[in-house]
């Protein structure tokens, strides 16, 4: 019971602390990588248009998803809801699967200009 309560906290203080960053365009475009209770050995995709989203699951099925509310994602195919944290990098599904986003590379250096 403690556990679960200890749950239910967490995932109100995600929901708590992504309202805000939602309304300051938070973006969820990426690549993920599952880190728990994983459906596949692939990474997941998610495409942001507004509140709309298209979703790849780790073991490839798509999906179309949307932002609920601030802070919660609802993913049609998976039947199920999401927490995002603050900063767009951490995913939690409510049946315990989590994504982290993979950070892009950094652009290449600028070409050196010969003398």
């Amino acid at each position: 019971m403690g556990q679960q309560l200890a749950i239910g906290v967490l995932a109100a203080a995600l929901v708590a602390t992504s309202a805000s960053a939602q309304v300051q365009g938070i973006n969820l475009t990426g690549q993920y990588k599952c880190v728990a209770a994983c459906a596949g050995g692939g990474d997941a995709f998610i495409t942001q248009n507004g509140w709309q989203l298209n979703v790849t699951s780790d073991a490839g099925v798509p999906s179309r998803a949307w932002v609920e509310y601030p802070g919660r994602i609802w993913v049609e195919q998976a039947y199920q809801g999401a927490v995002y944290s603050a900063d767009g990098i951490t995913i939690q599904f409510d049946r315990g699967t989590i994504w982290q986003k993979i950070p892009e590379p950094p652009p290449p250096p600028p070409p050196r200009r010969r003398r």
